[in-house]
């Protein structure tokens, strides 16, 4: 019987200067062109777009991942009918892992999402600005 699980460390001592910071406001700008062979259907282009606002689509990008991101629509929206098989309910939850879609795969791949500090505080201090000249 194997031993417990190594506690999880976000600075390994072998990665590669730590976790990836993204984004918790998203990846920003148009999603990337639908990269596999004809035109998605409508379900796949609403999740397509939904995807690529997440953030992380900035590790997807920075990666070059785009085909793996429309195969993972693909077989989302058909596991996501009421009469998929268990076969691509498993293929979804592989693709979601492997996308780091889940907060164990993230863990797993070193990514954690953060907030803009720099940003809220300047939000912060703009709304103070507004409060005072009412």
């Amino acid at each position: 019987m194997p031993g417990p699980a190594p506690k999880f460390d976000p600075v390994r001592r072998n990665s590669r200067g730590g976790p990836l910071q993204l984004p918790a406001e998203g990846r920003k700008g148009a999603p990337p062109a639908w990269p596999l062979p004809g035109k998605p259907a409508a379900a796949e282009s609403r999740a397509w777009a939904e995807l690529w606002r997440t953030p992380q689509a900035v590790a997807w990008e920075r990666l070059g991942w785009t085909r793996t991101v429309g195969r993972y629509c693909r077989v989302m929206v058909a596991a996501e009918q009421k009469d998929a098989s268990a076969q691509l309910l498993a293929q979804a939850t592989a693709l979601e892992d492997r996308l780091g879609l889940t907060p164990k795969a993230m863990r797993l791949l070193l990514w954690e999402v953060v907030a803009d500090e720099v940003a809220e505080q300047r939000q912060a201090t703009n709304v103070r600005k507004r409060i005072k000249a009412v």
